[in-house]
C-alpha cells in the first residue's frame, strides 16, 4: 500500500500521466502482489466497449473453463472467434501494455487468452484456481479482471481472492483493474441485482515468481525516487545494477 501510494505521488509524475483520479482509491497487498490498476480505460472507452457487447452474441463460459471449474462456473461469454473478440482483445492489451503500473508490477511477457464475461442475477463463479497453462503454450503467471460496469448498477459480483487466513473482496470503479497470482484460490459471488460486465485475461511474465516481481517493483520504485530527488547519483546507479542483474538472473 505505501509503495503503490508513494509511486502514485512521486515516481508516476515522472514517468507518465497520472493513471487514476484523487477520488479512486488503490488497493495493494504486495506480499502477494494482489495490486488494483486504476483507469485502463477511459469513461468513454468503457462506454464504447459496453455498446459494442451489448449487441453481441455470448454462450455459456463453462465452455472455456477446465474439467474442474465447470462445476462452479455459471456466466456468459463472447464467442472467442468473434471478430468483436478479436478486436477488444487488441484494444484491451494496447492498453496494458502502455499503463506504467501494470508493466512495473506485472512484466508482462504475454499478455493472453482474454475472455468477455457477463455475469446477470443469480449467476457466479465458485471457488477455483486457474490453468496453469493456456493457449497450448503459455503459462499463467498473473490473472486480471478489467470492470466494465460501474459497481452502484450491480449487487453481488464481488472477486473474492482467498487467502490462507483472509479473503480480500474487489468491486472496482469501470475501467480499472486487479492483476493478482494466478495461482491463487478465488471466485466470483453471485449476482443479486443488476448485471456485471467485465474482461478477464492472463499473463505469463518475464519474472515467474511473485515475491521476485515485488523485490524488482520496489527497486524501481526507490531508484526512481532518487533519480526524481537527486537526478543521476551513486545510489540510483547502484540501486539501477542490482536491479539489471536481479533481472537477467530471474527472467525467462
Amino acid at each position: 500500500m505505501v509503495y503503490l501510494r508513494f509511486w502514485h505521488s512521486v515516481i508516476a509524475p515522472v514517468i507518465a500521466e497520472c493513471y487514476c483520479k484523487k477520488n479512486v482509491a488503490i488497493q495493494a497487498n504486495l506480499s502477494s502482489m494482489i495490486v488494483e490498476i486504476p483507469n485502463v480505460f477511459t469513461p468513454s472507452a468503457v462506454e464504447d466497449i459496453l455498446d459494442k457487447l451489448s449487441k453481441a452474441e455470448f454462450i455459456d463460459g463453462k465452455k472455456t473453463a477446465g474439467w474442474n471449474a465447470r462445476e462452479v462456473k455459471n456466466n456468459q461469454q463472447l464467442k472467442a472467434d468473434d471478430p468483436l473478440a478479436i478486436a477488444l482483445k487488441t484494444q484491451t492489451q494496447t492498453a496494458l501494455s502502455q499503463n506504467a503500473l501494470f508493466q512495473a508490477t506485472v512484466r508482462p511477457k504475454e499478455i493472453h487468452t482474454l475472455l468477455f464475461s457477463r455475469y446477470e442475477v443469480g449467476m457466479s463463479y465458485g471457488t477455483h484456481t486457474d490453468n496453469a497453462m493456456m493457449a497450448g503454450r503459455w503459462r499463467s503467471d498473473v490473472s486480471f479482471t478489467l470492470f466494465l460496469t460501474p459497481p452502484e448498477t450491480y449487487t453481488g459480483g464481488e472477486l473474492v481472492i482467498e487467502g490462507q487466513s483472509h479473503e480480500q473482496s474487489f468491486r472496482l470503479e469501470s475501467g480499472c483493474a486487479i492483476a493478482y497470482p494466478s495461482s491463487t484460490l478465488h471466485r466470483v459471488d453471485p449476482i443479486t441485482a443488476g448485471s456485471r460486465w467485465a474482461i478477464v485475461g492472463w499473463v505469463q511474465s518475464w519474472i515467474r515468481d511473485p515475491a521476485n516481481r515485488e523485490i524488482l517493483f520496489e527497486l524501481d520504485t526507490a531508484r526512481r525516487s532518487i533519480f526524481n530527488s537527486q537526478g543521476k547519483s551513486t545510489e540510483f546507479d547502484l540501486i539501477s545494477k542490482s536491479m539489471t542483474n536481479l533481472l537477467r538472473r530471474w527472467s525467462e
